[in-house]
């Protein structure tokens, strides 16, 4: 398409630079280089930047924008000296804060932030927080394997009213009653598959950057100590209050506090920022000496100042490119983590915010408040597959609520165990070496194809797994037929299970067993040379029974333990 055939732009911006840093797109000291740029928007296709003449050949880190939420269309641009700004990967998210799914570009390519909010370990974490935290982990891992180098911050929040009310009614102390539950968050994760974060900052070890954080909310006038020795921020101080829940600045209640961290929806108020100890904190060690009195902080504080700490020291910036957690804690936690972060540094806070809904039980969120929870644990002493819950959960958009059931687990179990044959036949059939090129080579480029624009599309991970069991389906099918390519199949396969992970764990046999194992289809293969086909059935049944499956192959009978 030449220029004279394109549509004329939605929007010419005469002037970028300040607008991009408005927009926290460009750092404030990458404007200059914009400053006269001349950048044109259309409906669909690339945004086309034309800089002033001198910067034409000058490098830049300058922002892809498309309008349309779905990914650009690779149009040539014949505007005289215009440049176009390839993104790295076509990924499209969806931003609570606009409530839009927005072509994602990270401030400062290829490294991108991401916080997301961790347990907080007064009790284990149920089902219902991991569906968060695995949504999370297809996240990380599918921006990871787009070449993103992703630094991944993950709290424990190890003091709240919570933990501290659970440490008093233990009669222990915070430190104590909180590390089983950490220590189980941990094994809980691995046994899932969760990429452990870079960090995990503990609240309780984060005091310092809390107290330093007050400070200069209280020195830029938008917190104040109230007559109860606690400090406030004030809500109506912060003019952007509201942005991310939609919430109605008309419902605030002016002068009105709130020193609870958990408090009624839709109920804004000025809220606690540092609160001032009291005998059941100084019981079980959760009170530290500040400026401002002795006290413990908010429960919304923490993230702020926890992920403020982490990137400002590591990367020397102010600003996450993703914030993400769950639905619920939209408002009122990630609202005050807004306002008390952007009020203290200037600059805007996180550019993505990412949500996952709720895992319910028979219609009802799953929550240790309704006694309906389940936890990753309970799964495991069961002899769940972890694979299966991920599958599961996979199947389901993180934007839509998913209802948990045994039947769905048990299905999601089937899908895993039939792709763990499939991922063997085709290992097995790469193997014996072969037709580089043929059918299963072309269903394999099919399916990354159809694969990563699933997850391009806000994470479409139900769209990624119909894709996954359609080349199981048709690959399946040429390996019938002795098609060629096994190996370019087995590898697309390995780097959709990089960002998946469903593949059924592996099984070992004690060395007693697998001795008895192999003394069972020695005599198998014995009974069936001599045409006794009856012993050998029963020495099939016999394994069976002991959960191990026999699979004849052209090289010999291959078993596995199920």
């Amino acid at each position: 398409m030449c220029a004279a055939d394109r549509p004329l732009p939605l929007l010419v911006v005469a002037d970028a630079g300040a607008r991009l840093v408005r927009r926290g797109l460009v750092a404030p000291g990458d404007a200059a280089r914009w400053h006269g740029a001349r950048v044109a928007v259309f409906r669909r296709g690339p945004v086309v930047c034309e800089l002033p003449a001198a910067r034409v050949d000058a490098p830049s880190r300058a922002p892809y924008l498309p309008r349309d939420s779905q990914p650009a269309r690779a149009h040539p641009v014949c505007h005289p000296g215009a440049r176009r700004f390839a993104p790295r990967m076509t990924l499209a998210l969806y931003n609570t804060l606009t409530r839009r799914v927005e072509p994602f570009q990270p401030l400062a390519p290829p490294r991108v932030t991401l916080y997301t909010c961790g347990p907080t370990v007064w009790n284990y974490a149920h089902l219902g927080n991991f569906r968060t935290f695995l949504f999370e982990d297809l996240l990380r891992r599918y921006l990871e394997a787009s070449g993103y180098d992703v630094f991944h911050i993950m709290n424990l929040t190890d003091v709240d009213d919570r933990t501290i009310k659970a440490a008093r009614a233990a009669g222990t102390t915070l430190r104590r009653h909180t590390e089983p539950f950490v220590r189980a968050f941990f094994e809980d994760r691995d046994y899932l598959r969760l990429r452990p974060a870079h960090v995990h900052p503990r609240a309780t070890e984060s005091v310092p950057a809390m107290i330093v954080l007050v400070r200069r909310l209280l020195d830029r006038g938008v917190a104040y100590q109230g007559d109860d020795g606690s400090v406030y921020f004030a809500i109506d101080r912060f003019p952007g209050y509201g942005r991310l829940s939609r919430l109605d600045r008309r419902e605030i209640k002016v002068g009105a506090r709130v020193a609870s961290d958990e408090y009624a929806k839709e109920d804004p108020r000025d809220f606690a920022l540092w609160k001032k100890a009291g005998p059941d904190d100084d019981a079980v060690g959760a009170a530290w000496d500040a400026p401002f009195g002795r006290g413990r902080p908010g429960w919304h504080l923490e993230c702020s100042a926890m992920s403020l700490y982490e990137i400002g020291t590591r990367f020397g910036v102010e600003t996450l490119d993703i914030h993400a957690g769950g639905v619920d804690l939209i408002f009122p936690h990630h609202e005050d983590e807004i306002a008390q972060s952007e009020a203290a540094t200037g600059r805007p806070f996180a550019r993505w915010w990412l949500h996952g809904e709720f895992l319910n039980v028979r219609g009802t969120k799953m929550s240790k408040r309704f006694g309906n929870f389940l936890a990753a644990r309970d799964l495991r002493e069961q002899g769940v597959d972890a694979a299966a819950l991920r599958l599961l959960f996979w199947q389901t958009h993180y934007r839509k609520p998913l209802d948990f059931t045994d039947e769905a687990l048990a299905a999601a179990g089937e899908g895993v165990r039939r792709l763990g044959e499939f991922h063997a036949r085709l290992a097995g059939a790469a193997g014996e070496g072969g037709r580089g090129e043929g059918r299963l080579a072309e269903l394999a480029a099919e399916f990354e194809a159809a694969f990563r624009a699933a997850l391009d599309d806000d994470l479409n991970a139900p769209q990624a797994c119909a894709a996954l069991f359609q080349l199981a389906h048709a690959g399946n099918r040429a390996l019938d037929a002795g098609a060629g390519g096994a190996a370019a199949a087995v590898a697309a396969l390995d780097r959709a299970m990089a960002v998946l992970d469903v593949l059924p764990t592996p099984r070992t046999a004690e060395p007693d067993l697998a001795r008895w194992i192999e003394a069972q289809v020695a005599a198998r293969e014995r009974a069936r040379k001599s045409k006794d086909f009856k012993e050998a059935d029963r020495i099939r049944g016999a394994l069976l029974a002991r959960g191990v499956e026999l699979e004849d192959t052209p090289t010999g009978t291959k078993w596995r333990v199920v």
